[in-house]
């Protein structure tokens, strides 16, 4: 069919803006919901052809789509991920109705609030076929055909997602999951209010040997009422119960509230195990300063480096001419009439301002006072300064400045997606809670760092303000203002990465110790 336009001289054709437009138009109808994954027959071949040639739609496997944008580049894996969960409810919804579930580790770890992208899900279902379907970046999808559904009752949704709750999961689960995601067991542990939420499960199923299991995991976690009250109720019944441990022999525990929300627990239990790994890593601190002002008077000098290294981490094209242009309050507009709407102009002015009541709490901290309760207080103002100048130029709405975000982020490359919007309100006020009772200043420093990253709090700049957490925790223990290099990026988020995906601290612990290190070197 072809594609004519009216004008004064008669019909003509449509052009190719006008022809990607109509596309585009019919691409918004389909993403309210909001959506991204969509099936190939809800477009036309036209629609669906131009929309993929022009970078705003990308083909997942034969029938399916996901919305992406037009500079991205075909290795980046964010849109994918940013996808994944919605792809895997409406592709499961579309081939086997409402007969399918997860799989009961993966319904854990979500319960737990582990937000990683898994490289292969497991999908229960009766129409199963026992076929892996491989998806984008290495990750699949396996339909596992089980003979009939389990009992609505022991299943649950989230986002569309299909899960077993976490009392009848953690019966099915095998033993190999405790020590292999000993964090997500204890979250999950935690939150079992009571020994009945899983003993009627486990006395008509004739369970002794998983009520052995689950008894001991709840006496290692600190909750021995409750397991000795399943032991009671198992043995009333005629059986007979042998507790066996089915966590590792070296995990640490740390007490959780049972009515704390799920991401807290995560945050406390997380906290523990890795308190002892940082501790390792880090250098004896120093101390407060006996001098202050020469303490001070080093945050001073190195704010330049630190300013070019921090806003180079987060992609700004910073010189050290415009950090010096933006420290002296040079703004005279026949020159740098530019900086008014200069992204990386404005970004540096927000820096400069940030660091500055940066610079007075940490000043605060080496006088003595509590690092934890004065970065709770005060880090809501760094943020505003650090995003004051793009709202006083019109780039960024004001509604920037409200403060913890309202949407999901997802972070570029990585398959750790932070928590859920809702979850951020219990996280951040956790967060300072660990920050205030912790007693070495090397895991404020560390722990503080990475988690606050993890939950990735506000909208934009989070990189920058988990730096500036970093470093008031690093003067709590009189270690020096440390800057993280660009030059060292990519090994900085690499071992962030293994962090939140892999759970594994050793690596960032080590290297936030090496720059600390060389940091105590040029302080001396």
């Amino acid at each position: 069919m072809i594609n004519l336009r009216e004008s004064a001289e008669g019909p003509k054709m449509a052009t190719p803006n006008e022809k990607l437009a109509a596309s585009l138009a019919r691409l918004e109808e389909l993403q309210k919901g909001p959506r991204r994954v969509f099936r190939s027959n809800e477009l036309t071949r036209v629609h669906r052809e131009r929309l993929l040639r022009n970078g705003f739609l990308r083909e997942v496997m034969k029938g399916w789509l996901i919305s992406s944008s037009p500079g991205t580049d075909p290795g980046d894996s964010t849109p994918w991920f940013a996808s994944f969960w919605e792809f895997c409810t409406r592709y499961c919804a579309a081939r086997f109705g409402d007969q399918w579930h997860l799989s009961p580790e993966q319904s854990l770890l979500l319960h737990a609030e582990n937000t990683v992208i898994p490289q292969q899900v497991i999908i229960y279902t009766p129409r199963g076929a026992n076929n892996a379907v491989e998806l984008l970046f290495g990750t699949s999808l396996y339909d596992l055909k089980q003979k009939e559904m389990p009992p609505e009752v022991d299943l649950t949704e989230r986002d569309g997602l299909r899960l077993f709750k976490p009392e009848a999961a953690l019966i099915k689960v095998p033993e190999a999951f405790f020590d292999r995601s000993p964090v997500e067991a204890q979250v999950v542990l935690s939150g079992i209010r009571d020994a009945s939420d899983v003993l009627g499960r486990l006395l008509d199923g004739g369970h002794s040997a998983i009520a052995g299991r689950l008894s001991a995991a709840f006496r290692r976690i600190g909750r021995a009422a409750l397991a000795e009250d399943m032991l009671r109720s198992m043995k009333a019944a005629g059986y007979d119960v042998r507790e066996t441990d089915p966590f590792g022999s070296q995990q640490t525990f740390g007490a959780v509230s049972a009515t704390a929300a799920p991401i807290v627990g995560r945050l406390e239990s997380l906290w523990k195990t890795f308190r002892e790994p940082v501790i390792a890593a880090f250098p004896e601190a120093p101390g407060l300063p006996k001098d202050p002002t020469a303490y001070l008077r080093f945050v001073d000098d190195i704010y330049q480096s630190d300013a070019y290294h921090s806003l180079s981490i987060e992609g700004y094209r910073i010189t050290p001419e415009l950090i010096d242009r933006v420290r002296s309050g040079d703004r005279d507009p026949d020159i740098h009439d530019d900086d008014r709407h200069s992204r990386d102009a404005l970004a540096a002015r927000g820096y400069w301002q940030a660091f500055q009541l940066v610079r007075e709490t940490v000043g605060q901290v080496i006088a003595g006072g509590d690092a934890g309760s004065l970065v709770r207080a005060a880090h809501r103002d760094w943020y505003r300064e650090l995003f004051q100048p793009c709202v006083a130029a019109g780039l960024i709405a004001a509604s920037a400045l409200a403060g913890y975000r309202s949407d999901t982020v997802f972070l570029r490359g990585s398959r750790h997606v932070p928590p859920r919007c809702e979850a951020v309100r219990d996280a951040m006020p956790a967060l300072f809670d660990l920050l205030e009772t912790e007693t070495e200043s090397a895991v404020r420093a560390v722990l503080g760092h990475w988690l606050f990253g993890y939950i990735h709090p506000y909208p934009d700049g989070n990189g920058r303000m988990v730096r500036f957490v970093m470093n008031a925790m690093l003067a709590s223990g009189g270690y020096p203002w440390t800057v993280i290099r660009v030059e060292d990026r990519n090994a900085y988020l690499a071992a962030l990465e293994s962090a939140s995906v892999e759970l594994n601290i050793e690596p960032f612990a080590r290297f936030v110790a090496e720059r600390v290190a060389w940091s105590m070197e040029q302080a001396a």
